[in-house]
């Protein structure tokens, strides 16, 4: 019974969270209030209740939003997030992925291909330009990984 909780639950805690920041001025504000945002909740809700609910057919559609939702925000942010077809067919192989090795079933060899014609079509296009650009915005945010590090370790059961 809890576990039908989970969907509605974050959907009404993301909407919520949703209004709240219409309501403060902060920084990235129509980035964050934007349609892509509620593709974002929305896939978050499905991603948490597929796993947490165990109700793994959820996780199909819950990639393809959140994979979508990530795609949209970034390619609106970041100058170096590649605008490529590629892009979708990787967030659908990787759904495929995801959803084959949780509910047992067929769609693995889907996913692959999937994601190799979106890394042969990446290829197409001069990767190294937006590669340089990605890893010196990374090289930036080595501090928050030591952060992450370090809370994992602290957090860590034995």
């Amino acid at each position: 019974m809890k576990t039908q909780r989970i969907f509605p639950g974050v959907l009404l805690i993301g909407v919520g969270c949703y209004y709240l920041l219409q309501q403060f001025s902060i920084p990235f504000d129509q980035q964050l209030l934007s349609w892509p945002s509620i593709l974002l909740v929305l896939g978050l809700a499905l991603l948490l209740q597929a796993y947490i609910g165990r109700e793994y057919s959820m996780t199909f559609p819950g990639v393809i939003l959140f994979g979508l939702a990530i795609h949209f925000h970034f390619q609106s942010l970041a100058n170096w997030w590649p605008n490529h077809g590629g892009v979708y067919t990787s967030i659908v192989g990787l759904a495929f992925i995801l959803s084959a090795r949780k509910q047992k079933k067929e769609g693995m060899l889907i996913g692959m291909l999937l994601i190799i014609f979106s890394l042969l079509s990446f290829a197409s296009i001069n990767p190294f330009s937006w590669l340089y650009e990605a890893y010196s915005f990374l090289s930036s945010l080595w501090p928050i990984f030591l952060i992450a590090v370090g809370l994992f370790l602290l957090l860590k059961r034995k």
